[in-house]
């Protein structure tokens, strides 16, 4: 089933336009995007193949069935409360059976976890592409040799600076476990002419290997040196490579390039949202209000243009975070939304569909 389908068939029940036109932080070439809430046929929902949402190849029109649009306003979840706070002129298609669903209804101290945690979460994402911008992963990958380091008196060198200081090949060398320490090998180096030992070397290929490599020792040689690999300084450095090189392929190239144009390095219009969402939440906490669209468009439109230094935005978003917390512990909302009566609710409006279709 497609968008076009619940057009066609007559399901869709609620349409709004969505985003950044329904705050009105939209600029002349934002995109259009629209939400809405739709029911199945009588015959398909009691059948096998229930559909919770249906959205085209972009995700910029998502529709979701009667449902699951009342078990995510159960859970406060901010995309689909602020469908029942969209301003009039940003409703596209109402159906009177739409108009029983109330944001009053609905709100409640979950808000808290599911607004001002979501932008926390922005705030940490914020302070991730902050780090990839200004802390750029070279495209040449470290190897485990680069994270490998040999004794030196009371100090350590890495390997490669000591085999050269010592005139070593790396063919000469075999390592071997030294029992009861995690990740320290005993070195030995083979000086016979002709590497008559068999080392393997300290990798197996120097390019691709994922561990150092263990060889035979014959018995009575004595170890040269004792080399450390830091295991866990790999791993991580491993995690930052590949996730610094699939962001730089998957990365949003317009928003990128606002992103360097004004040169404060951070996605401004995800810290958009984060203080969106944040005033948001506070202004719920107080009134037990839902304001969608916001009074303070040209403060908001500031931070997406980069009127601000990135620290100072964090700082007053952490701040604002804490003022959410306070509007929460003295608001009225109750402590989450009254299940039994949204089941009610959604049975209603359900039964009262099928009726008059």
């Amino acid at each position: 089933m497609t968008i076009a389908d619940l057009r066609s068939q007559g399901l869709i029940i609620f349409e709004a336009i969505s985003g950044s036109r329904a705050y009105g932080t939209n600029l002349p070439h934002s995109d259009t995007d629209l939400k809405g809430v739709f029911i199945l046929p009588e015959s398909q929902f009691f059948g096998l193949d229930y559909i919770p949402q249906i959205a085209n190849e972009t995700n910029d029109e998502v529709f979701y069935e009667l449902r699951r649009f009342v078990e995510l306003l159960l859970k406060n979840n901010p995309t689909v409360l602020e469908l029942l706070g969209t301003p009039a002129d940003c409703v596209i298609y109402q159906h009177p059976l739409f108009e029983q669903f109330q944001a009053a209804d609905f709100l409640s101290k979950l808000c808290r976890q599911s607004f001002a945690e979501y932008a926390v979460a922005q705030i940490r994402k914020a302070k991730g592409l902050n780090k990839k911008i200004n802390h750029p992963e070279p495209p040449a990958r470290k190897s485990v040799l680069d994270f490998c380091y040999v004794t030196a008196g009371a100090g350590a060198q890495p390997v490669a600076a000591w085999l050269a200081r010592r005139g070593y090949e790396m063919a000469q060398c075999g390592l071997a476990n030294v029992p009861h320490l995690n990740d320290l090998y005993a070195l030995f180096v083979d000086a016979t002419p002709d590497c008559l030992h068999g080392y393997r070397g300290l990798v197996r290929d120097a390019e691709t290997s994922q561990d150092v490599q263990l060889s035979a020792v014959p018995k009575g040689e004595e170890p040269v040196a004792y080399l450390s690999f830091n295991r866990n300084g790999y791993s991580t450095y491993c995690r930052v490579f590949r996730e610094y090189w699939e962001w730089v392929d998957k990365r949003n190239t317009e928003r990128y390039q606002n992103t360097v144009q004004h040169g404060k390095n951070y996605d401004a219009k995800n810290m958009l949202h984060v203080f969106r969402l944040l005033q948001m939440a506070e202004e719920i906490a107080a009134s037990g209000e839902l304001n969608v669209r916001r009074s303070n468009r040209e403060f908001l439109l500031q931070i997406r243009r980069g009127k601000f230094e990135y620290e100072a935005l964090v700082a007053e978003a952490e701040k604002l975070v804490q003022q959410v917390d306070l509007a929460f512990a003295n608001s009225r909302l109750p402590d989450a939304p009254d299940r039994a009566a949204a089941e009610l609710l959604l049975r209603r409006v359900r039964h009262q569909f099928y009726q008059t279709t």
